[in-house]
């Protein structure tokens, strides 16, 4: 591979902005790509995914190169020789490169990688929990999994097409597909493409969503005619799946504090023909309140650590501190109490987090059974989805039911 100087440039712009001013990795990419209109398809993936492995291989790549944060210039470069040395790519004379010890990288490497929370590049604490939570021999296979690169899987819209139809619409474009055994509308890239550039996207015909997401709708056994509310909506990709579930019929009201995310959700519901989504956003507690014990559905797509999503987001593990740990638990509790109220008699609802902590997970939905909130309610299922299980994103969701009082 030659490297070429603007988009290695492009490359440690990104990283500054990153580790440096506490940027969201993703969208200092996207504003990356942009720079340059000359750019084709294989330097915007050089960049994209290069950014993303040294955010990901941050702490092993920074002990390797020997810097500590905040990153000075020269010490971007130096994060970068060190990725590029460990995939063999020859180093160009360029002053920025200059004096790369090629061979002790290699031996540091070799020494580090000994130890887990280098050789998954994770900080102390988290190391620690995860342990705590989920036990050594689990905690390093799944952290193994999660700093692979997550793939890229369509969940098809069946309000417009089937994932046959689908996988032939895009078979046209040039993009070619597989299905996934266990789940019942994913399609997974065979190679990694701009899929929001095809026609079959902007006709609505699927939307991108990973295959642990795309089970939570489906747990939630919805049938056309209900009245279904998803109450933390964002930006909807669980509202446009349960739509296209309940085939238009019926009503899904979504939920969420952010105006913003509920207007893409618009925008989206448009494009997929989603007629059935009402957006509603919560501005004061009688959003919520006038709902009680009204929906024959609810799902809790609550806030967490994120930590089932590293795979997509690596920049989150530089991100989370314990003390956000410590208090969105307490949210997860406050939203389930509150939330669980909209849930009528014998109607269910699905509690779900994209996090692998059994303290955001299945301790949090006994505690509630346990308060009085929860009384009327019994698990009726649960599903933990771990990455290096599945494959996908770590996922969990629970269902349960409402009982007569």
């Amino acid at each position: 591979m030659r490297l070429h100087r603007n988009l290695v440039f492009a490359v440690i712009d990104t990283l500054n902005a990153i580790f440096n001013e506490n940027k969201y990795a993703d969208k200092e990419i996207a504003k990356a790509l942009k720079r340059d209109k000359r750019w084709g398809s294989r330097d915007r993936s050089f960049i994209a995914e290069t950014t993303y492995d040294i955010v990901r291989w941050k702490r092993l790549y920074a002990e390797i190169a020997d810097v500590k944060q905040p990153f000075s210039r020269p010490n971007l470069f130096r994060l970068f020789a060190v990725w590029a040395t460990l995939r063999g790519i020859e180093l160009p004379d360029w002053k920025q490169l200059e004096e790369t010890p090629t061979r002790r990288i290699k031996g540091r490497f070799d020494e580090l990688n000994q130890t887990r929370k280098y050789r998954e590049s994770i900080p102390d604490w988290l190391d620690e929990l995860g342990v705590e939570e989920l036990g050594e021999e689990k905690w390093t296979k799944e952290l193994a999994a999660l700093n692979q690169q997550a793939p890229v899987v369509l969940r098809a819209n069946t309000l417009k097409n089937n994932k046959k139809s689908l996988q032939q619409s895009l078979f046209e474009e040039h993009i070619e597909t597989h299905t996934i055994k266990g789940y019942t509308d994913a399609l997974e890239l065979d190679e990694r493409a701009n899929v929001f550039s095809t026609q079959a996207f902007k006709n609505g015909l699927f939307e991108v969503q990973d295959a642990s997401s795309q089970l939570v709708a489906e747990f939630l056994e919805v049938e056309p005619g209900m009245r279904v509310v998803d109450t933390c909506a964002g930006a909807g990709g669980k509202s446009l799946h349960l739509a296209a579930l309940m085939e238009n019929k019926g009503q899904v009201i979504a939920l969420d504090i952010y105006e913003n995310k509920l207007k893409e959700l618009k925008r989206r519901a448009k494009r997929a023909k989603a007629h059935n989504i009402d957006t509603r956003t919560i501005d004061t507690t009688k959003v919520v309140k006038k709902l009680y014990g009204t929906a024959d559905r609810v799902l809790i797509d609550a806030p967490c650590s994120g930590l089932g999503v590293l795979s997509r987001n690596p920049d989150a593990k530089w991100k989370l501190q314990p003390e956000f740990i410590d208090n969105i638990r307490k949210t997860q509790a406050e939203i389930l109490d509150r939330y669980s109220k909209i849930v009528k008699e014998d109607g269910k609802m699905v509690y779900a987090t994209c996090s692998i902590l059994p303290s955001e997970n299945q301790k949090q939905v006994e505690a509630f059974l346990q308060r009085e909130a929860g009384k009327d309610f019994r698990l009726l299922n649960q599903k933990i989805v771990l990455a290096h299980e599945s494959g996908y994103d770590g996922f969990y969701m629970a269902l349960l039911e409402k009982t007569k009082s």
